[in-house]
């Protein structure tokens, strides 16, 4: 199977807003408080047989690189890591000095893949959903396995 990569065009735009709806419960994504209109920021495509398989959605302020979306459609084939080492390589060109992202305590699975991957924890941001449920209410109040949704990990690579 190949992966391939490409950045998201004005033209993808339509589309990504329309996965992010399907996969996010909304376009909208808060991280931190800060609020994001996904489908509009920088991202990439990941694409297997002429298919999206995968795409992941980033912002960089100053010398900071946030991860803000990853979603990989085919689990364990590699996508969800080369849409990360595209940002990754976007943030060092851009001179970050770190590429970090926000999970919810419930996703254990991304928990272990950011770690697999060289990122490390760097705060835990204790009961943070509830002031996002505000901004967001489509946050629901149970994640995977049925875990409460509570809290912001938030992971970094330093680069």
């Amino acid at each position: 199977m190949e992966i391939q990569i490409r950045a998201v065009t004005q033209k993808d735009r339509s589309t990504v807003a329309g996965l992010l709806s399907e996969l996010w419960g909304s376009e909208i994504i808060v991280s931190r408080g800060k609020v994001y209109h996904a489908a509009n920021l920088p991202g990439f495509l990941a694409w297997v047989d002429g298919q999206i398989k995968g795409m992941i959605t980033y912002h960089i302020e100053n010398d900071q690189c946030e991860i803000v979306t990853l979603d990989s459609m085919l689990e364990n084939f590699g996508i969800g890591s080369a849409l990360v080492d595209s940002v990754v390589q976007k943030a060092r060109t851009a001179g970050c000095r770190r590429v970090w992202l926000i999970t919810t305590n419930d996703n254990i699975h991304a928990i272990r893949f950011y770690q697999r991957r060289g990122f490390d924890m760097a705060a835990l941001h204790r009961n943070a959903i509830e002031e996002s449920r505000k901004i967001k209410p489509q946050i629901p109040l149970k994640g995977l396995d049925d875990i409460p949704i509570r809290h912001e990990i938030e992971f970094e690579l330093c680069l």
